[in-house]
């Protein structure tokens, strides 16, 4: 089954309540080897991290993801606390001051308000309140996922396009190898007689037998046959590939190193300048496929 391809970068972001209780969730992905999610989730929902990471792996494949859900529990009420022992230091430190600074004393709203001497109790949620919390976020973690797996898959078919055109140069520059002319057995012999030519110039022999001995031999050397062979066989691995769509990253990154070495030994194979450059323009084009690859899920 036909799959969308996805790029490994993308964000989310997803919003709810339960109750007086709002909550969000956020998602951002970018490129990993695996899947390696990172939590950052608010305090009393470790009983649910199990279940978020079920679900976020269900749908995401490879990528490094942080996984981000905060709650806004202010409407749910609660009870403000007078931190007695902050109180005191505060009132402790007021008196050694007096005499000392021309100051008035800070009125009675003043000292409320300095950080730590009040104290804001969460009221507690019934167990019931607290199963209903949990899940509302949890259908709060899908709707954000499945934003992030939109925002992928948007971001893939673009690379798709661009990974598409890079394996289209493959085969265009395989095609100009597979005719150069330094290919053809004949063209070889000639540029032996060349060379011989100018052994006997020389005072050096050379019978005709061993020429074509040699000839043979270089051609053989020479032959890149297998090579070509190997590259029109990963090009059509590699369209097969982005047809199907999906998690093909890792299988992408596979085929285009097979490319690089089949490149590599054609350069070292080339007994001509012309074929040598094509070789050349074939390795980077396949640098870029993979650049491009990296991406993918």
């Amino acid at each position: 089954m036909t799959q969308p391809l996805a790029s490994m970068t993308g964000y989310a972001r997803a919003s709810g309540t339960a109750g007086a209780v709002s909550f969000t969730c956020e998602m951002k992905s970018v490129n990993g080897r695996g899947l390696d999610m990172r939590m950052r989730l608010a305090p009393g929902l470790d009983p649910i991290e199990g279940e978020i990471r079920r679900r976020v792996g269900a749908l995401v494949a490879r990528g490094s993801l942080t996984v981000t859900v905060n709650i806004d529990r202010e409407g749910a009420g609660g009870e403000v606390v007078v931190n007695q022992q902050a109180l005191k230091a505060v009132l402790k430190a007021m008196d050694g001051l007096e005499g000392k600074v021309d100051a008035r004393r800070p009125s009675l709203d003043g000292i409320l308000g300095l950080k730590g001497v009040l104290d804001q109790h969460e009221k507690p949620l019934d167990p019931e309140e607290e199963e209903a919390l949990h899940a509302a976020l949890l259908q709060c973690v899908e709707r954000c996922v499945a934003g992030l797996v939109e925002a992928r898959r948007r971001e893939g078919a673009q690379i798709g396009a661009v990974l598409a055109r890079h394996i289209d140069e493959i085969e265009r520059l395989t095609r100009l190898a597979e005719t150069h002319p330094s290919r053809d057995r004949a063209a070889v012999l000639e540029r032996l007689r060349g060379q011989v030519a100018d052994l006997v110039a020389a005072g050096a022999g050379v019978s005709e037998e061993r020429m074509a001995q040699e000839a043979l031999l270089l051609a053989t050397r020479a032959d890149i046959r297998e090579e070509l062979d190997r590259l029109v066989a990963h090009i059509a691995n590699a369209r097969q590939l982005l047809a199907a769509g999906g998690p093909v990253g890792r299988k992408l990154d596979f085929l285009s190193q097979e490319f690089n070495r089949e490149a590599n030994t054609l350069c070292s194979k080339s007994n001509a300048v012309d074929l040598t450059a094509i070789g050349l323009d074939l390795k980077a084009a396949i640098d870029q496929l993979r650049e491009q690859v990296q991406n993918i899920e």
